[in-house]
Order: C-alpha cells, then structure tokens, then sequence
C-alpha cells in the first residue's frame, strides 16, 4: 500500500473503521470480527480507528477497544507497526443516545479507562471525540496536552471539529495535534473547508463514513450514479471508486471505512491502487 502520515508515523493510505463491530443490530460475532481486522493487517492496514463509546450499549463502554485488542494480540504480524487510534468525550446512555461531555476531569477518565481497554501503556492516537457546546473548547483541549505530557498519548487529534477549532486546537497543542476526523463523503461534502485547513497545517484528515454510513453505501448507485457508471467502466466496486476519489481530493486525506466483513475491507482497501483520471474526478465533482 502507498504509505501517508499522522504525525510523522507512516500508514497506510486507507485505514479500517472498527466501529460496525459493536453497534447493536448491526454487529457480528465476534469471530467474524476479529476475522475482518486480522485480513486488514494481513492486507497491509496499518490504521485502525476505535472509541470507548462504539459499544452495543451504555453497560459496555469499551466493547471496540477491547475487540481491537484482542485482534491485534491474535496477529502473527509486529503489532508495534500498528497504530491504534481511539477517542473519549462522547457518552453512551440508556436507550442507545448519545451525549458529551468535554470535562478535563471526564477525558483524563475517560483515556484512563481506554488504556486499560486497549491493554497498553500509552495510546498511540487519542482523539476528542465532539465538541461540548457546555465546556469551553480549550479547557478540553487542555486536558488533551496534558495527557500528552504525562505521556499517556503518543499523539492527539479532534473530531467533528470546525475551521476555528482546528486552528485554536492548533494553537493549544501544536506539534501535538495530528489529525482532525470528519464527516466526508459524497453525500456530506460540507467537510471540505476542513480538509483545506488540514492540508495547511500539516495535519491528517480521516474522513468517518467514507462510504456514507452504515446502511447507505447503496446510494453511491442509487443517488450517486457517477460513482457506479465509473465503477462500471472500471470493472471495480462503487465503493472502491469512492475511496479513490477521496484519496484523490489531497495527501493528508486518510479515509477509514467501516467493514464488519473481511471481503469489505479488502475491497476498500483496493482504493489505494486505483487512480482515477483528472475526467473521471470532474465527473464525480
């Protein structure tokens, strides 16, 4: 796979979304999914992207985390060249919600219990998951730099953040901050300002929901005809093509699909290889 960067550490150019794997109604044995992330190593991924709140209830608060792991403890392969990348600050609540809480107190809680889930030392990737409109954005990011310092993050990204966030983020934690995820597909294009402010400060975008989210990747024929007439030409899965055109749209973009399946994430992963003409990108917009 061509390799991009977080931070300096070199990835893969697509990354695996553990997230599928643990949303209730949805989610596999648990066979299948250590089976899905083990074909993703095996394929050459080197990001995977977790939460303490991707969990089937509010009762199992680092359900992904814990899959993850024990994936990554069942590989033949060198665990260290894998990059784990979890976040804290969204709360799960009885009846499936969600809420948030931004809380230094609640983050340095939060990364605490996502260590011990993810049975390591230090989180390779920790990122604040959404904004809390009732804390102040730099005192959650506040808490992000001091976790750095006590060295229980090697790196620090935010989430479902705007131009001004990442830029004062930027501010607060400087070499700290490495990535920014985002919403991004062609279905929710509104992401695109953020990619730009990524690519100025050197930072690495994920776009979540590459695909359109779980239940929606059949409107890249339905509603997105370009995409499927392209893959058609191409002999390739519209979601293949999707992918592709996201890696197209800069180099700081590393989109992680969600996958539950092996077959879906060897698809995906197949993106990396396809390169789409300067004809077929202006088709897609």
């Amino acid at each position: 796979m061509r390799t991009r960067t977080i931070g300096g550490r070199p990835v893969g150019a697509v990354g695996l979304g553990a997230m599928p794997m643990s949303v209730a109604g949805h989610m596999p044995d648990e066979g299948q999914s250590i089976r899905t992330i083990l074909a993703a190593l095996d394929a050459g991924v080197t990001l995977i992207d977790t939460a303490d709140a991707y969990t089937p209830s509010h009762e199992e608060v680092g359900h992904n985390e814990r899959l993850v792991a024990r994936a990554i403890a069942l590989w033949a392969g060198d665990a260290a060249t894998v990059l784990v990348a979890t976040k804290g600050g969204a709360v799960r609540t009885p009846g499936g919600g969600w809420e948030h809480d931004g809380r230094p107190s609640y983050i340095k809680q939060a990364c605490d219990r996502s260590l011990k889930a993810l049975g390591v030392d230090s989180i390779d990737l920790y990122q604040h998951h959404r904004p809390d409109p009732k804390v102040p954005y730099e005192e959650t990011m506040g808490a992000l730099k001091d976790l750095h310092d006590a060295g229980k993050i090697q790196m620090a990204g935010i989430s479902n953040a705007d131009p001004e966030q990442i830029r004062q983020a930027h501010g607060i934690l400087g070499d700290r901050l490495v990535s920014v995820q985002n919403e991004y597909s062609p279905r929710f294009r509104t992401s695109e300002p953020e990619i730009d402010v990524c690519a100025e400060l050197g930072l690495a975008f994920l776009p979540w929901s590459p695909l359109g989210g779980i239940g929606r990747t059949e409107d890249l024929r339905e509603r997105h005809a370009a995409f499927a007439e392209i893959a058609e030409a191409r002999g390739v899965s519209p979601q293949r093509v999707c992918l592709a055109w996201e890696l197209a749209r800069s180099p700081v973009v590393i989109p992680i699909p969600g996958a539950s399946r092996p077959e879906t994430i060897l698809d995906s992963i197949g993106a990396d290889a396809l390169e789409l003409s300067e004809e077929e990108l202006a088709r897609l917009g």
